[in-house]
């Protein structure tokens, strides 16, 4: 069992053609691209990848063509959480037998459970694998906030080994940092709190805009991490428009705006989510050229 994903991992688009259907060649070209241009690993099927409405034949496909195209190269995460624990645990099964490294489980998201339903939920998915799991904490998305305390109940599991942490308070971080166990990962869940969770102990960032600016981002955390904080804070302020950009709208409508901007056939969200507005798309284009990314 690996016991560290990396600093910068990618939460990946899932790209559909012209028929909205997984378009599983240009996710293997997007992870191979990924993988050579920054990201330490993938999290594939996580928020970004339009998780709630693909089937689980979709994403263990998708699991199984992005080990076959990275594995080896970066590290693979397979987003496998859900608000259906039984739900959960099989599909992180089937993740399992295509050879991910390891697991991304969200919060229940619309059942909105308890403090010990989340501990209960998280024990179950980890005990059914010998994969190394990320927690994934975002109660914007979710309804609720997986507090610090039962956090560091499970990190007592030994498989769950790291949380992506997207509550947006930095207080919350400093309480997981100062009481979670040296060796468990905090990453920041939002490309805008990198460099200040990195400043809290965080040791890197589930990131949406490393598909542009990968390279970067990886500068960026590198500077960080070696002792250079005013060059990594010079990047922050320069990337900061890409960082808040991205977020415009819903996830991941502005990143597949984006991504098709750069070239890629990224093509457009499923339903519910529509494609950005054409005033969207300006704001993104305006960024994008004003960083000399396109």
């Amino acid at each position: 069992m690996i016991n560290d994903f990396g600093r910068v991992l990618t939460a990946m688009i899932t790209p559909f053609n012209k028929d909205m259907a997984v378009d599983y060649n240009v996710a293997r070209k997007l992870a191979r691209h990924l993988a050579q241009s920054g990201s330490d690993g993938l999290v594939v099927c996580g928020t970004t990848g339009e998780s709630p409405t693909l089937t689980k034949e979709e994403k263990v496909e998708l699991f199984r063509v992005v080990v076959e195209e990275v594995g080896g190269q970066a590290v693979v995460i397979a987003g496998t959480g859900g608000n259906n624990t039984a739900a959960s645990i099989e599909l992180t099964q089937a993740a399992e037998k295509v050879g991910v490294d390891g697991v991304m489980t969200v919060c229940p998201y619309y059942n909105k459970p308890s403090q010990e339903g989340l501990y209960e939920h998280f024990k179950a998915i980890a005990s059914c694998t010998h994969l190394p799991v990320m927690l994934y904490n975002i109660p914007g998305r979710t309804g609720v906030n997986m507090l610090p305390a039962t956090v560091l109940r499970l990190s007592e599991t030994p498989n769950i080994i790291a949380i992506k942490e997207a509550a947006g308070s930095l207080d919350q971080v400093s309480e997981l940092r100062r009481t979670l166990p040296d060796g468990f990962a905090v990453y920041s869940g939002d490309d805008s709190f990198t460099l200040p969770m990195l400043a809290l102990g965080a040791k890197g960032v589930v990131s949406v805009a490393a598909h542009i600016i990968g390279p970067q981002l990886n500068k960026m955390v590198d500077a960080f991490t070696t002792g250079n904080t005013t060059l990594a804070t010079q990047m922050h302020m320069q990337l900061f428009p890409i960082f808040k950009g991205l977020f415009i709208t819903t996830n991941p409508v502005p990143v597949k705006a984006a991504m098709n901007l750069a070239g890629w056939q990224a093509g457009p969200p499923r339903l519910p989510l529509v494609e950005a507005t054409a005033a969207e798309k300006e704001e993104v284009k305006r960024i994008l050229t004003e960083l000399k990314l396109i």
